[in-house]
């Protein structure tokens, strides 16, 4: 009796702090778009650097709203690190995302550390269009500044008027904006910019009732 409330007790310790987590990730987790994929023995999932975006859907995950966590890790590359999660896609360019540029998290210049951490909705809002119609609103400084070259974490909270951006356990939002759009779409996953690679680990989506 003693050893059977034993194991009950590691399995529901396990099922609430593995609930909305991968496992050790494998291709067979994912639709990958205009990348390819390899895996750290960490249990990091690496994105190669390729001309134009890529996004690495997970596959049997759907979200909607609730929250999105994860570490990820770009570099200090001027224009050439660009990382984050796509979400509410429909397809491979249809979604909203967020995403940071950690070549400007420790930029002295105050215009290009303004765009470290950026919202978006394609096809219709891209971030040219954004940043043209609605500058400071849809990208922000993070602050204080990660390492770019580090791994840093990152809490998304999402709502249907609200989506909220947290780093590194910071409780000030770095970013607060309402969704652009309403795509219906359910498709998640780690989605990098032009030119550039990424790595993620420890994904946990927590979807909303």
């Amino acid at each position: 009796m003693k050893i059977y409330k034993a194991l009950l007790f590691a399995a529901c310790i396990c099922t609430v702090h593995c609930y909305g987590q991968l496992a050790l990730p494998n291709e067979a987790d994912f639709i990958v778009f205009n990348r390819q994929l390899s895996f750290g023995t960490d249990g990091s999932t690496h994105l190669n650097g390729l001309d134009n975006e890529g996004i690495a859907w997970i596959k049997n995950k759907q979200f909607k709203n609730g929250t999105i966590e994860f570490d990820v890790k770009g570099n200090d590359k001027m224009q050439g690190s660009f990382v984050g999660v796509a979400f509410h896609g429909v397809n491979d360019k249809t979604y909203e995302a967020v995403y940071f540029r950690p070549f400007n998290f420790l930029a002295a210049d105050a215009v290009r550390k303004s765009h470290g951490v950026q919202y978006l909705a394609v096809p219709d809002y891209d971030w040219p269009l954004l940043r043209e119609k609605y500058p400071n609103k849809y990208e922000q400084a993070v602050i204080p500044a990660p390492d770019p070259n580090a791994w840093f974490h990152v809490r998304i909270t999402v709502a249907p008027k609200s989506i909220n951006v947290y780093v590194n356990n910071v409780q000030k939002a770095m970013l607060e904006v309402e969704p652009l759009t309403n795509t219906g779409g359910t498709k998640i996953g780690y989605w990098v910019g032009n030119g550039s690679p990424g790595d993620w680990k420890n994904l946990k989506i927590t979807n909303t009732k």
